[in-house]
């Protein structure tokens, strides 16, 4: 185990072993042994996980005399969904086989799993099929109850064992979607150091140099990730597993998801789908990427310095017109009843937004100079979310001028976490750069071009 992974694991809350390496599954009876001993395991896959490394882990078990219950082979249409429901189920199974589950596959099994484990009441291991998403070492799993996608509060694996040559058999477009997850985490950056500087969250050193100081070596062969060369998918798999690391040492997921994952949560929770299948996560991600990187280009040519902190926060919004935007935004129920609780949770007095816009105008050159040496731009991001095989304009999924344009606004409706989004429009200039990136000589028409 390398010295980056060896650290990240020393601060993990959870995780206590995790290996990622060609033919990395025959560690997994000596990794059972030393960080997940049970009386007796159990595999949880679907159908298309069952056959890549499923069926092999079940005879690496028996061959290595570790008890094991029957495996459970999920199936589903198009594929299995991410149902606190079925997570239910598994529970109760886990509980009536009293085994320890091993969950074989990728976003959905694992996250299904995760969440049934915690209702079990047992610790378990994750054995990823594809580098597709970086919620195999976070904490909480992302289902859907009632219609409404929210994270539900569980333990991250005890350890995960990626094998490359398994996770190299994965449809070529998840390691496409897992960049673009990875990619997420250049405005998750971004977003966590402007809530540091204005006082609203305070910047954990540890998690976020974890993530951030390693990015650009993760995401720096997009096209060895799309043609499947180890070399890559050994970075990309490293740096979806260390982000879920720091989010289980900070104890939530800040250091990896900010207002990119603002935008994705929004279109998930609609969805969004692209010829009857729906977009995935990573896919969307990589989207609230570009989409955000693209504002802050253009908060960047923005003179903060001439901003009039007391005369905006006079006009911040009251609670009644801010549930009056949250009803005319979300016109599913669902939506609009969750949409008003997030934003209730962060709703400022016109005292506060004028302390912390003149916090921004004070430290505006300092955040200026960061943001400016660690955000590419948004065209840079698009080229390598495309050589890596990831969606790289939002009408590959699905995502029309208009309503893209819209969800700016609705992404920050969204999710209670401070972010760029919230900057903007405490500076009153969400609409503006709105209407700007989506002008005939803007960042988003002419990325037409590559739709």
């Amino acid at each position: 185990m390398d010295g980056q992974l060896a650290a990240a694991l020393r601060v993990a809350s959870t995780t206590r072993d995790v290996r990622i390496a060609a033919g990395g599954l025959g560690a997994m009876p000596g990794v059972l042994r030393q960080a997940a001993p049970a009386a007796r395991y159990l595999v949880i896959a679907d159908d298309q996980t069952w056959k890549a490394a499923g069926r092999r882990t079940a005879a690496l078990l028996a061959a290595d005399d570790l008890a094991a219950a029957d495996p459970i082979v999920l199936s589903g249409q198009p594929r299995v969904k991410a149902s606190a429901e079925t997570a239910q189920d598994l529970a109760k199974a886990i509980q009536s086989a009293a085994a320890l589950p091993i969950a074989v596959g990728a976003g959905v099994i694992n996250d299904l799993v995760k969440y049934a484990a915690e209702l079990a009441g047992t610790p378990y291991v994750c054995v990823p099929t594809a580098a597709s998403m970086d919620g195999y070492a976070a904490s909480g799993a992302a289902l859907r109850e009632g219609g409404f996608k929210r994270t539900f509060a569980c333990a991250a694996p005890v350890a995960i064992v990626a094998d490359l040559d398994v996770i190299a058999t994965a449809p070529k477009p998840m390691a496409g979607w897992g960049y673009g997850d990875l990619a997420g985490k250049l405005v998750a950056g971004a977003d966590w150091i402007l809530a540091d500087a204005l006082g609203v969250e305070a910047l954990n050193p540890g998690p976020f140099a974890m993530v951030q100081d390693n990015l650009a070596g993760w995401l720096g062969e997009p096209a060895g990730v799309r043609r499947g060369e180890p070399a890559a998918l050994d970075g990309l798999m490293r740096g979806l597993i260390i982000a879920g690391l720091a989010m289980q040492a900070h104890g939530n997921s800040r250091p990896a998801s900010g207002s990119d994952h603002q935008f994705a949560h929004l279109w998930e929770m609609e969805e969004v789908a692209v010829g009857g299948l729906p977009v995935s996560h990573g896919a969307c991600v990589g989207i609230g990427c570009l989409s955000m990187l693209a504002a802050y280009e253009w908060l960047l040519r923005q003179d903060v310095s001439l901003i009039d902190p007391a005369g905006l926060a006079n006009r911040t919004p009251s609670a009644a017109a801010l549930r009056a935007d949250v009803t005319a935004s979300f016109p599913l129920p669902f939506m609009a009843a969750n949409a008003e609780v997030e934003v209730a949770a962060k709703v400022a007095s016109p005292r506060v937004v004028a302390a912390r816009l003149r916090r921004l105008q004070e430290s505006w050159p300092r955040i200026a100079g960061w943001l400016r040496r660690n955000l590419p731009a948004a065209e840079t991001v698009r080229r390598w979310l495309e050589a890596a095989g990831a969606p790289s304009s939002a009408a590959t999924i699905g995502i029309a001028d208009a309503k893209h344009a819209q969800d700016y606004r609705r992404a920050r409706l969204i999710r209670r976490r401070f972010t760029g989004l919230d900057v903007l429009h405490e500076l009153g200039w969400l609409d503006a750069m709105v209407s700007d990136l989506f002008a005939t000589d803007g960042f988003w028409r002419k990325s037409r071009a590559f739709a």
